[in-house]
């Protein structure tokens, strides 16, 4: 039986990084704009949740059927969905030839063996769920069922239409079953998360060392030139459209309202509001309209390889046959396209490229060096990012603002990830520290027993 989940797990194995490329952007956003930070741990436990997601998905599709006349014939028992809850009982004691025995109703059993595979499918879930995302024993039933229910849905429309009837069986006790594994590794999740660091902890030693992340920065960026992009294409076909032809002026008007006229405007790009950044003069003082053309003039020398590099991928595109023979001759036309393509440039053009690239990882590589990872138009221009706050800090605030360690020495006018990040650093469990603890004493006392507690000051909040 082993056997039978080796080919779903290759499978997962084999999408895995292309959907982590996909998911890259939305899932830097959806992190930054949530806590601030895209910390390793953090990341980790994510793609870790999407790896195992995707695998489990595997498990319930793959393999897949050949499609054939006689398919539907083939597999009539389980055109229709078994709705009985215990059959699985029944599967046991038939699979077991009607005898009484270990071996014959427990170990050599197939049908316990399906049962256990169900329930051990969805016990990663619960151990995320409690973990990772904080969410209760009732939120992880729900969450298990529906999870659950989108498997057996998938089995029972064929995939989505993808065959003309089911494969596999819908079964109740596989929903029964599912939903309890989910509950268990929920169960089982909390001496997990008293063995693993807190990720609110890693959190906050990520906002400490690096209140503004270079890579929240660089996710701005990249949203910055998309959306330019995307507004200079679409422009252009506007005006082509009902014109005739685009003028050469579309894509710098665009470029001097993206980067100047909105920051002079609202104080930040579209893609830095986005990741809650704002942009501040050095010397404290309002942005000024020289200070932020020379800010984008300098970007804009960093941004022009990655947009040759887009023109360059678009031209390969073209060269090659779509779309009916692009996967039938992807390994010689791609190859051919590509060298069309660059023989199709001048020396000159090439050079302007290659001197791109090499600028722009000069860039990088002096930014990342910088003590306060300040960017060259950064330092040029006197105009810096500053964080706004994300959206954990804002829940934090809205309920009391921020925490107190008694002890410990944590301000309350500090992020609650900073300062949970400073408590385990001076010697409190981490996986206990994003646990508020209901002190026995008077408000704003260290309680009875003397060990930190996190506590809300009523004195505070008036």
């Amino acid at each position: 039986m082993a056997t039978a989940y080796l080919l779903p797990i290759k499978t997962a194995a084999a999408l895995f990084p292309l959907l982590a490329l996909v998911l890259l952007l939305p899932t830097a956003v959806l992190l930054y704009r949530r806590h601030g930070v895209m910390s390793p741990g953090r990341t980790l436990s994510l793609y870790g949740f999407l790896y195992y997601l995707l695998t489990a998905y595997c498990m319930t599709i793959v393999p897949l059927p050949k499609q054939t006349g006689d398919m539907c014939e083939r597999f009539a028992p389980v055109a229709h969905p078994q709705w009985m809850p215990g059959n699985t009982f029944g599967d046991i004691w038939k699979e077991a030839h009607h005898k009484v025995g270990l071996n014959s109703l427990v170990l050599q059993n197939p049908a316990v063996a399906g049962t256990l595979f169900n329930l051990l499918l969805l016990l990663p879930l619960g151990v995320f769920l409690r973990y990772h995302f904080g969410r209760s024993l009732r939120a992880t039933a729900v969450i298990g069922f529906v999870v659950a229910m989108s498997f057996e849905l998938t089995q029972w429309t064929g995939v989505w239409g993808l065959y003309n009837c089911p494969y596999r069986l819908f079964d109740v006790d596989d929903l029964i079953v599912n939903t309890s594994g989910a509950m268990i590794g929920w169960l089982l999740a909390g001496p997990v998360a008293r063995m693993l660091p807190a990720l609110e902890a890693l959190d906050g030693r990520a906002l400490a060392a690096r209140p503004v992340p270079f890579g929240r920065r660089l996710t701005a960026l990249v949203v910055d030139v998309a959306g330019y992009v995307v507004a200079s294409v679409f422009a252009a076909a506007v005006m082509t459209y009902q014109g005739g032809a685009a003028p050469s002026w579309i894509p710098v008007g665009i470029f001097a309202a993206w980067f100047i006229l909105l920051p002079l405007a609202t104080g930040a790009t579209p893609g830095k509001r986005l990741l809650l950044l704002k942009l501040v003069a050095d010397d404290g003082g309002p942005l000024v309209p020289w200070r932020l053309t020379l800010r984008a003039l300098l970007l804009g020398a960093l941004v022009m390889p990655f947009l040759s590099g887009l023109f360059l991928a678009m031209l390969t595109l073209l060269h090659e046959p779509w779309p009916s023979g692009l996967f039938a001759t992807v390994r010689d036309s791609g190859a051919q396209g590509a060298a069309a393509v660059l023989t199709a440039l001048s020396p000159v053009q090439l050079l302007a490229v290659m001197a791109g690239f090499t600028l722009t990882a000069t860039c990088v590589r002096k930014t990342l060096r910088h003590p306060d990872r300040l960017a060259p138009h950064d330092r040029i221009s006197g105009i810096r990012n500053a964080s706004l706050p994300h959206r954990r800090a804002k829940r934090a605030d809205a309920q009391g603002g921020g925490v107190r360690v008694a002890g410990q020495g944590i301000d309350r006018s500090e992020p609650v990830a900073v300062a949970v990040a400073r408590a385990a650093d001076d010697g409190s469990p981490a996986g206990d520290l994003d646990r508020p603890l209901v002190s026995k004493g008077p408000a704003g006392s260290a309680g009875s027993t003397g060990s930190p507690e996190i506590q809300r000051s009523a004195a505070d909040s008036r």
